[in-house]
């Protein structure tokens, strides 16, 4: 599997076209936010505080375009923009998890090793 990755009609590998939809800084952070519930621009953006309004709002729009999450907007003064995953979004479940227990997993190594050196 590893050792042949056979191109799409598009001429790319499917892992590269996979690392595309989700590539960009915060866009697996903003995924992995909107894994159980559906969020506001600024309760995304509370969460993920290292991240400008202005790059937030490209990468989400991006997601949607890709067709990964869905925004809401309702007719309200202010108004009130939600987002959360589509259905094809939520097929990413089981990587943006498995992204998180291999980060977690990785920090806690690297203390260990820093402890014992």
């Amino acid at each position: 599997m590893t050792d042949d990755c056979p191109p799409t009609t598009d001429g790319k590998c499917p892992v590269e076209t996979a690392l595309e939809l989700i590539d960009g800084k915060w866009k697996g952070v903003a995924l992995f936010h909107l894994l159980d519930k559906t969020l506001r621009f600024n309760e995304i953006r509370r969460r993920i505080p290292n991240v400008t309004q202005r790059v937030l709002t490209r990468q989400l729009r991006e997601l949607e375009q890709d067709g990964l999450i869905i925004r809401t907007v309702y007719a309200e003064v202010p108004p009130r923009v939600e987002y959360r995953l589509s259905p094809l979004g939520e097929t990413l479940r089981p990587i943006i998890v498995a992204l998180w227990n291999w980060g977690t997993a990785y920090k806690a190594r690297q203390i260990e090793e820093s402890e014992a050196a």
